[in-house]
């Protein structure tokens, strides 16, 4: 991609010749490379180079046309930017967007290493010997249907008619394995995990080696468990993955459109046990792909969504912000339509728990690791979920692999029943969480 410098002079130049007073650019680059293999031969060699760019132009009458190109050189930015123009006399009259009133502040100074690019035959040669090292880790493991390593550079940038102007630059490798059993007369079973880092030099192979092959063995001894109530202890990812397929509780403009659990009268209210404190930080030195600005150009920051059970903000666009009467929080993705999306979500403890659980000496209690379905078991709407998931029934530090069962209930339910937030976090590609445990959930087995 051209020079952030060039695209704004580009910009600068064509807007002044078409008679354009207010703009403004989005865009990112990315540069991708990963592999697959299958048994110790390369089974998939890719490498993409992805452009994406956001142009918006406002007429006189203070109409909003979008476009998009993946030019960015001088012709392309004023086609674009023409294009735009012509399509602003059809833009919406209602809530027209605006410059985030924080496009021109500073953002956060983040310390971030930018990895050189590994050649793809250090990728396969890595990605072959791991998948090797997990076949032979047990005999029950007979594949490694999924697996991929991958490294991504990713260049981004904003600019604007009023001076705004910022770029950053990422790099980061990841890695999955998801291994799978065969035993004669037992059911398949099956397990993965993930790790990503800025590049392959430091990423955790072996660490992502070993926890598929903990978590797939595991699984081995399986049985089936009895419907009920219980007691569940929700894994990092676990818990993650309901925050986040319930988003709208905190997302401005889903409850602007009357798509959110919440109301613009919620602030304050509680939502959650006081045990429970939620952060969404773009800036958490656990996130890999960092973000200091995002798509209007305001700057992230850490934002707390509830604070010891309490509501404590919404994730805002400039637009949401401004019929809210709020500041940006820099969440907004621009394109057709302005979007609120969270970053990366901090889970910690809030108010000190009367009493501690440890799974050492808890009984009878569901351990859940992954939840499936995410996409299909979900009413975001009504707040009710029903997903199948893997995970074991613990007893005293003993874990049994649960057959086939599927967990539901009512998120806010949920919320309002943890009894305690576990101190050690864990890290995943979409956030930090210790295990959270829950009273009293549906459980769903024979």
């Amino acid at each position: 991609m051209a020079n952030i410098q060039d695209i704004a002079a580009y910009a600068e130049n064509s807007a002044k010749k078409l008679g354009i007073a207010k703009y403004d650019i989005y865009g990112s680059s990315v540069d991708d490379t990963s592999v697959q293999v299958d048994k110790g031969e390369p089974k998939q060699v890719k490498a993409s180079n992805r452009a994406s760019v956001i142009v918006r132009v406002w007429n006189d009458d203070n109409l909003i046309g979008v476009t998009s190109t993946t030019d960015v050189d001088s012709i392309g930015i004023e086609l674009a930017l023409k294009t735009a123009y012509e399509a602003s006399a059809f833009g919406a009259k209602e809530h027209v967007p605006d410059f985030s009133p924080e496009a021109t502040k500073p953002t956060a100074e983040v310390s971030t290493t930018l990895a050189t690019q590994a050649p793809v035959a250090d990728l396969l040669k890595t990605l072959i010997a791991t998948e090797k090292e997990l076949l032979e880790s047990h005999s029950a493991i007979a594949s490694v249907p999924y697996n991929g390593l991958a490294q991504s550079g990713i260049d981004r940038f904003y600019l604007n008619s009023s001076g705004a102007l910022r770029s950053e630059e990422r790099t980061y490798a990841s890695i999955y394995l998801y291994g799978k059993t065969e035993q004669e007369g037992r059911k398949p079973r099956a397990a993965g995990a993930i790790r990503i880092h800025q590049g392959l030099d430091a990423l955790d192979v072996q660490g992502c080696l070993k926890e598929t092959m903990e978590k797939t063995i595991s699984h081995l001894n399986y049985e089936k468990i009895k419907t009920g109530k219980y007691r569940v202890v929700f894994s990092a990812e676990a818990f993650l993955g309901l925050l986040g397929a319930f988003s709208n509780l905190y997302n401005a403009q889903s409850i602007l459109d009357k798509l959110s659990l919440s109301t613009p009268d919620s602030l304050g209210t509680q939502i959650a046990s006081p045990l429970l404190s939620v952060y969404d930080d773009a800036l958490h030195p656990e996130n890999v792909s960092a973000e200091t600005f995002d798509g209007e150009g305001t700057p992230t920051r850490r934002i707390p969504l509830i604070t010891e059970g309490v509501l404590t903000n919404f994730l805002h666009s400039a637009g949401t912000a401004k019929r809210l009467n709020a500041q940006p929080t820099g969440h907004a993705s621009i394109g057709a339509k302005v979007s609120v999306s969270p970053h990366f979500y901090h889970v910690v403890p809030g108010q000190a728990a009367e009493q501690a659980y440890s799974l050492d000496d808890a009984e009878n209690v569901i351990l859940i690791d992954d939840l499936q379905a995410l996409h299909a078991g979900v009413s975001a709407l009504q707040g009710s979920f029903s997903l199948p998931f893997d995970g074991w029934l613990v007893n005293k530090g003993k874990r049994v692999s649960i057959e086939s069962a599927t967990v539901a209930g009512d998120f806010r339910d949920v919320l309002k029943s943890i009894i305690f937030v576990e101190s050690e976090p864990e890290i995943t590609p979409g956030g930090v969480c210790p295990r959270i445990w829950v009273d009293d959930l549906s459980i769903t087995g024979e």
